[in-house]
């Protein structure tokens, strides 16, 4: 699987990254807003990231119900932490 990342801007590469880290944004949501699926995902955070930081943010990820929509408790209805910056069509909204 070969992710172009010439296709993303330097804004939406840092986004993907965060959103990837995010505990309560699911791979569904990264999906929706830049059309990458969950392996995709995981290719493109190999490319971008450190070994060692990429590690990391994979043990951190395994098994994490929360990214993943359909594992999710149904109390959650939310994907997105509260403290996050409001995000309308992947546009940082000033408040």
């Amino acid at each position: 699987m070969m992710i172009d990342t010439n296709t993303f801007s330097l804004t939406e590469i840092d986004r993907i990254i965060e959103m990837a880290w995010e505990d309560r944004t699911t791979f569904d949501a990264i999906e929706l807003q830049f059309g990458l699926k969950h392996q995709e995902v995981i290719a493109f955070m190999r490319k971008q990231m450190k070994a060692s930081s990429f590690k990391m943010w994979r043990k951190r990820m395994g098994n994490r119900s929360t990214k993943h929509a359909a594992l999710r408790s149904q109390n959650i209805s939310r994907f997105k932490c509260d403290r996050q910056r409001n995000i309308s069509h992947n546009k940082i909204s000033k408040r």
